[in-house]
């Protein structure tokens, strides 16, 4: 009897096993999947506004275990609403009628720390800013009235592409658990990563959509369980406009972070300068961060401002800590949005506060390119109303990791 008890617990065993390996993901297979699929949505793009208005775009899909994937489709080139990357670019500007303006960019090839990259950007990102707020100021209504129908139609366009994209398409992500999402988004990875230009419409804000479904409602639909119409109603269609009111607490929200991961104070990774945010109708705040763990010396030596007796250390020091202080860096951001958050007020419940981070360099660290956190207001109203403890709230802060350094 204890033998065939034994034999039983080991053809068990042997089963999970099995089970596990069947599971188990092909990530080589996922992202040639994902390759496969960024290229089906910009021939989706060619093909709704014609090859002669199509300018070529970066459509950027990653997957995260758990959540599914995500494609980042720009409204860029052929939506009229340039969103365009650049490493190193000289921006030149030439003043038109009405308060346009056209511009020309050129490449420079210079060596640069993180730090010297990032403030070229912002100075880049507050130029291009400021000549679209002058356009915006001395832009007629009759131009307005144009600009603002122009993004609707092109809100509409970017769902349509969406829409057929899931629906016709969506399946060729073929590894994804039936609870797992594709989602379609015009939001970047990280603010001042892209510069905006053209006019966004609709007033002073820019359209912010996602379209989104499950992996288990794509499967029905191709097994034809659900109708198409079935299924299209069952997509999530998110529809939020950036907007530039300011809302003294987000201010204040900002400070803080910017303050408390400064070199003097953080003793993991720090910031440089502001911690800007975008605050969003009907969605919520989002805050941008960007954060180092180093400073590059002469002979190839490191030193690393919030870790005592880290003055002058090699790469591989340098590394070794990087990776170390990474689990401190996720637990720290989730405290401080915790108990930081509870000082917001114009939120409403269902809105989000969202931390977005883009990582401090390190390769082969093990490390998330870019990290975002993100909690309803309502957790943070019950945290410091005492309805639920610190503990409940944390395990609310929803952690999404992109990227693997």
């Amino acid at each position: 009897m204890k033998k065939m008890k034994m034999v039983m617990c080991m053809a068990a065993v042997a089963i999970s096993f099995m089970a596990i390996g069947q599971t188990k993901m092909d990530e080589v297979r996922m992202e040639q999947d994902i390759e496969v699929a960024e290229n089906v949505l910009s021939t989706l793009v060619r093909q709704q506004f014609g090859k002669r208005n199509f300018l070529p775009m970066e459509v950027e899909g990653s997957y995260l275990a758990g959540y599914g994937v995500t494609f980042r489709l720009p409204q860029s080139g052929a939506f009229n609403l340039f969103m365009m990357k650049f490493d190193s670019p000289n921006i030149v500007y030439n003043d038109g009628p009405n308060g346009s303006f056209s511009y020309s960019i050129s490449s420079q090839s210079v060596v640069e720390s993180e730090e010297e990259q990032e403030a070229r950007e912002i100075a880049q990102r507050e130029a291009v800013q400021g000549k679209q707020k002058q356009a915006l100021r001395t832009r007629t209504p009759k131009a307005k009235v144009a600009n603002d129908s122009l993004a609707g139609s092109i809100d509409k366009k970017f769902v349509d592409i969406a829409k057929n994209f899931l629906a016709d398409y969506g399946d060729m992500i073929s590894q994804l658990l039936p609870e797992e999402k594709i989602v379609i988004t015009n939001r970047t990875e990280e603010f001042g990563g892209d510069v905006y230009f053209g006019f966004p419409g609709k007033g002073a804000g820019r359209s912010m959509m996602s379209v989104e479904a499950t992996r288990g409602d794509i499967t029905q639909l191709k097994q034809g369980k659900i109708t198409r119409d079935q299924f299209l109603s069952k997509l999530k269609i998110v529809n939020s406009e950036s907007t530039d009111k300011l809302d003294p607490d987000l201010e204040v929200f900002s400070s803080m972070f910017s303050r408390l991961y400064q070199e003097d104070l953080s003793k993991t990774y720090y910031t440089q300068g502001n911690v800007p945010y975008e605050r969003l109708k009907d969605f919520g705040v989002i805050y941008y961060m960007k954060v180092y763990s180093s400073v590059e010396g002469d002979f190839g030596h490191f030193a690393m401002p919030t870790i005592a007796g880290m003055e002058e250390v090699s790469q591989p020091e340098r590394d070794k800590k990087v990776k170390e202080m990474y689990p401190k860096f996720e637990a720290e951001l989730k405290d401080n949005l915790i108990e930081y958050g509870r000082t917001l007020r114009s939120l409403k419940d269902d809105e989000q506060i969202v931390i977005n981070v883009k990582m401090t360099r390190c390769v082969e660290c093990n490390i998330p390119v870019s990290l975002e956190l993100s909690v309803k207001n309502l957790v943070l109203k019950d945290y410091s109303s005492g309805k639920i403890s610190k503990e409940a709230a944390l395990a609310k802060v929803s952690v999404k990791k992109v990227g693997n350094q």
